[in-house]
């Protein structure tokens, strides 16, 4: 049963009501609507817990999609106890996660803004993030922290432009990345816009973002690998260079 994604038109919902639709021999729960996002794209599922009406938690392991990107599974850690259908819980996203996973996807766009290349591949985590770029020059990961920091500084808007299918299909061109296909299939594709009227990027993105560019904070470059001939790995750390964290 499709489940109501409501991460998709609110990136800051992290608590919502919902009823249970379904519990699979795996344990994995199905709901009818959700504010946790599934493993998708380069970034990892929601973690938290669903509290039922007792007061009492069942703490999640991880959220992923299932047989459609509307499906959602909610698995609980092993151990944990099973809803009946039927159930309404109360979900909670653990935020500080959450939060740190949208200035981290949010950071990796900024990125292909400063590296106009052909995205190769992508992993977002909370404190060390990679993209891939196909390329073959030399570029210093200090130049490329600071012209970073100059878009994070300058706190540019970052929102949600809608697509249909029909319309990404005709315009390939403004998918950046060579081997990860956008988020279609459910009638609609959003497009992750930074800038007034989309001034600095707008790319197809189904992940979940900060709504403004100073809000990812200090970030930096660690390290620029030789992946093949013509192929990068950046990756991307909170703090300034240097820091511990």
């Amino acid at each position: 049963m499709p489940t109501r994604l409501l991460f998709r038109d609110d990136f800051y919902l992290s608590t919502c009501e919902a009823t249970v639709t379904a519990v699979r021999d795996d344990g994995a729960i199905e709901l009818d609507q959700t504010c946790f996002y599934a493993t998708s794209g380069g970034q990892p599922g929601d973690t938290g817990f669903l509290e039922r009406a007792d007061g009492s938690r069942i703490t999640l392991d991880v959220t992923v999609t299932g047989e459609t990107k509307d499906v959602v599974l909610h698995r609980p850690l092993e151990g944990e106890p099973r809803p009946e259908v039927g159930e309404k819980l109360v979900l909670h996203i653990d935020w500080p996660r959450r939060y740190k996973l949208m200035r981290m996807h949010t950071a990796c766009h900024l990125l292909s803004v400063v590296c106009p290349y052909p995205i190769t591949g992508a992993s977002v985590s909370e404190d060390d993030s990679r993209v891939d770029f196909d390329m073959s020059e030399t570029i210093d990961k200090d130049d490329v922290t600071a012209k970073l920091m100059e878009l994070v500084n300058a706190n540019h808007p970052v929102f949600l432009q809608w697509i249909t299918d029909e319309e990404l299909a005709a315009n390939p061109g403004i998918v950046k990345s060579k081997n990860v296909r956008p988020p279609m299939g459910l009638g609609r594709v959003s497009l992750v816009c930074i800038g007034e009227n989309s001034a600095i990027d707008s790319q197809p993105c189904g992940g979940t973002h900060v709504s403004e560019t100073q809000e990812v904070g200090a970030i930096h470059i660690a390290k620029i690998e030789k992946k093949g001939k013509e192929n990068r790995r950046f990756r991307i750390r909170f703090g300034a260079p240097g820091d511990a964290s």
